[in-house]
């Protein structure tokens, strides 16, 4: 019995952990659901502060256009003030014009965000509005991408929901998150 309750702690011990290095330890982009069906949500999002930098191509390994955004939150920034990670990253879906996102924490915000250091990273914003979502799990590529699209495109069509623009991929969790609980959506913005 003892041996049990010890495995038990063991075992809470390292989701614990575990939550710290995925997306439970971050500040996430706030938005409300006005419905949901499976998979698929109508979001309402507030304007949001991102900072965004040009990404060669929309691929799972992104790691420089990652890297130069993780820098500008390392300090790389007027002021060489730490930034906080949050989630999602926001990749938008657009042939030849990729770009990586990463959300700016509230509290970073209200006091002022610092201006880039490096001139291939841009402080933008998300608009505000409504949205249609499709989550999936599992890793992704530009071929996983299109096909979410797709799904996320032909189920608006059901709802009569007039979707614009290029879609959005975010991205919630690290690579080295186990491929079945990774959480990635498209987000597509709704004219009303």
């Amino acid at each position: 019995m003892f041996g049990i309750g010890i495995g038990l702690i063991a075992i809470a011990a390292l989701v614990t952990a575990g939550c710290a290095f995925t997306r439970f330890g971050y500040e996430s982009a706030a938005y409300k659901v006005s419905s949901k069906s499976g998979e698929f949500e109508i979001r309402n999002y507030e304007s949001l502060v991102i900072v965004s930098t040009p990404m060669a191509a929309l691929k799972e390994n992104s790691g420089e256009s990652f890297m130069r955004l993780f820098r500008y939150i390392s300090k790389d920034n007027e002021g060489s003030q730490k930034i906080s990670m949050t989630t999602p990253v926001l990749m938008t879906m657009e042939e030849g014009k990729n770009r990586m996102s990463f959300v700016v924490p509230k509290d970073i915000v209200t006091k002022g965000v610092p201006k880039p250091k490096s001139p291939e990273v841009e402080i933008e914003t998300f608009p505000a509005g409504r949205y249609a979502s499709y989550r999936f799990s599992r890793s992704w590529n530009q071929n996983r991408a299109k096909e979410a699209e797709m799904k996320l495109r032909e189920w608006a069509k059901t709802q009569k929901l007039k979707v614009t623009g290029t879609a959005l991929l975010a991205g919630y969790d690290p690579p080295f998150t186990p491929k079945p609980m990774r959480r990635n959506e498209i987000l597509l913005r709704i004219v009303d």
